[in-house]
């Protein structure tokens, strides 16, 4: 694993809200990875979430023009907590550090995994933020997006409108299938040049929490799969926002308490430690 990062890409990505890093993992890794994210799926028999019922392809209530959505991509979240090897891969204290670097803060939660696979002639997922449907608020906020396939032009590649990090807010801007939606909010970034992002299997980008970021439609007959993870800065409080919390688990918190529970939000990295 390439985890070394330099004060270059930092620089850039506080500036711009994402980084790219080519060839993160080697071939055995990024194999490794395939087959262990492969598994988890597998496993899990359509079931996007521990604990909840909702399967693939069924409305979640959350974004509108639920039938585009499901053509967007397959989601599944948290394999962490249902696979012992995806645990592994997820709490790899060497990917939390590059987090927290590139974040600037000196500790890293897990928030949640997801593995995003668009299927052939999938739609585009349209412009959006990840933050503001998350149960806390941190400017910090980042993820990981690994590319377990060549992600190109053709068969739906990241794009991100840099800087949009420095200006964006915790309003929730849900997706629906008009990309151009989210300048309704932002009007300040529709004359914004976006930056496509194509990425070789085994690399990865991170982005902010607030960056304006997207990707094409799946133009090709193949699959475009990729595992990614949110991370949260340690010392988080909870915002009143559900999300992927359990329904058990938000029966014992309130607004303004600590998110810091290792069975949910693991500790990955503390520059304490």
């Amino acid at each position: 694993m390439n985890s070394d990062i330099s004060k270059d890409q930092i620089t850039f990505y506080q500036e711009n809200g994402y980084v790219v890093m080519e060839d993160f993992l080697n071939a055995e890794e990024l194999e490794n990875w395939r087959n262990s994210v492969t598994e988890a799926i597998s496993d899990r028999k359509g079931q996007k979430m521990p604990g909840q019922a909702l399967k693939i392809g069924e409305d979640d209530g959350i974004n509108k023009d639920a039938e585009y959505f499901n053509n967007v991509f397959d989601q599944l979240l948290n394999l962490w907590q249902t696979n012992g090897k995806v645990k592994k891969i997820m709490l790899d204290e060497h990917i939390g550090k590059m987090a927290a670097q590139l974040a600037g803060v000196d500790g890293i939660r897990i928030w949640h995994d997801q593995a995003l696979i668009k299927k052939p002639w999938a739609n585009p997922t349209s412009w959006h933020l990840d933050s503001p449907f998350w149960s806390f608020s941190d400017r910090h906020a980042i993820s990981i997006w690994m590319a377990l396939d060549d992600a190109t032009l053709e068969n739906g590649c990241l794009f991100f409108i840099p800087g949009s990090h420095s200006k964006t807010k915790f309003e929730n801007v849900q997706l629906g299938k008009n990309m151009s939606e989210i300048f309704n909010v932002y009007p300040e970034f529709k004359q914004s040049k976006s930056v496509a992002v194509p990425m070789k299997a085994g690399s990865c980008s991170f982005h902010n929490g607030l960056t304006i970021h997207g990707a094409n439609a799946n133009m090709s007959p193949g699959f475009r799969r990729a595992m990614t993870c949110a991370y949260m800065p340690d010392g988080n409080i909870f915002n009143g926002e559900p999300n992927i919390l359990p329904e058990s688990y938000l029966k014992g918190i309130k607004i303004g308490d600590l998110l810091n529970d290792d069975s949910q939000n693991p500790l990955i990295y503390s520059k304490n430690k």
